[in-house]
């Protein structure tokens, strides 16, 4: 009986154990994921102007705000605008290869659309790391009726 109440103390001192270990680990990937999101830019899109008539031709620009300037997710992205008209277009650079800490992201980035119809459109921006969105930005737009009952 000693015997068995000796094992049952001992898987629950192990798994007590482990548990705490689980707890220690848990902390540490919240201070990393806190890190990583302190060191993130913010994604602020805006659009020019706000409110247009049809046929109308928007500048749509995006900025990264605050973060490091090495952040390597945002490092050379490729650029997704989705125009809330089902079209997008995309655009992507050739950089040198990422450097920790000598590697600066591109804080602005700046495109045009011709929106030919009203309505009230979402506008977005993907940053793209191999195909897989980084970080994303949206803003809305909105579109009336131009002279002459164009749409």
């Amino acid at each position: 009986m000693f015997k068995l109440r000796f094992t049952m103390m001992s898987a629950t001192a192990a798994c007590a154990l482990a548990l705490g270990a689980g707890a220690v680990g848990a902390a540490q990937n919240d201070k990393s994921s806190k890190d990583d999101e302190a060191k993130r830019p913010k994604i602020r899109l805006r659009v020019q102007p706000q409110v247009a008539m049809a046929p109308a031709r928007v500048t749509l620009t995006a900025e990264l705000v605050g973060g490091a300037d090495d952040f390597e997710e945002y490092y050379c992205p490729a650029i997704e605008w989705d125009w809330g008209d089902d079209t997008t277009s995309e655009s992507t650079s050739d950089c040198e290869p990422y450097e920790a800490g000598k590697s600066q992201i591109k804080r602005r980035y700046t495109v045009q659309h011709q929106f030919r119809r009203a309505g009230n459109y979402k506008l977005y921006i993907h940053l793209k790391s191999r195909a897989r969105v980084v970080g994303s930005g949206t803003t809305t737009l909105q579109v009336q009726p131009g002279v002459g009952g164009v749409e």
